[in-house]
């Protein structure tokens, strides 16, 4: 099915192209969400008439998806879930969820804009993205932490394995160190 753009798709068009798609994605999709319009005289005919609108409305919101841009880039939100010892979710963390610690924060993001591009399993820090506007996209930073102490040393720039890797290590040295003292005693009773 051919539709000429009303907006930017991304990996298809820009506003005013008209592209073939296919019939389901046309049917389901881009007309429902007045995106395109089908191509026929009359269409063609509105998307000429309407043309200048459908600039300034997409100008206008691009330039306020630009000024949210500018504070919500680079911004870090915790995001408190339930782990494993070795670090690993139980479930996985979403793009509400996302949303909803964006929205905690201060800043209005739909869960349709954040772009998850594999599924966050496990604690950490991570980067996502988020689609403000066809055209403007930031990248925020999310730490997945056990407790809001978790969350603050992985800020610091360690991980909770690590952490937990050097605490075993500590405790593995000091029982080398008792078992250490311990056979030197007995060698002690044996002169």
């Amino acid at each position: 099915m051919d539709v000429i753009l009303l907006e930017r798709v991304a990996k298809l068009g820009q506003m005013g192209e008209v592209v073939k798609v296919k019939d389901g994605y046309a049917r389901n999709y881009l007309l429902p969400q007045g995106k395109a319009l089908r191509v026929n005289q009359a269409n063609i005919a509105r998307f000429e008439a309407e043309k200048a609108q459908l600039e300034a409305r997409n100008l206008e919101t691009r330039r306020e998806a630009e000024s949210l841009a500018t504070t919500l880039d680079g911004q870090s939100f915790v995001i408190i879930r339930s782990a494993s010892d070795g670090g690993a979710l139980y479930g996985s963390v979403t793009t509400r969820d996302v949303a909803d610690a964006a929205t905690e924060g201060g800043f209005s993001v739909d869960k349709r804009q954040v772009v998850l591009n594999a599924p966050i399993k496990e604690l950490g820090l991570h980067d996502v993205d988020v689609v403000l506007h066809p055209e403007v996209t930031v990248t925020i930073r999310l730490n997945v932490a056990r407790s809001t102490e978790e969350a603050e040393i992985q800020a610091s720039g360690k991980s909770i394995q690590d952490l937990a890797a050097e605490a075993e290590a500590a405790a593995e040295f000091e029982i080398a160190e008792l078992f250490d003292e311990i056979g030197s005693a007995q060698g002690d009773e044996d002169l």
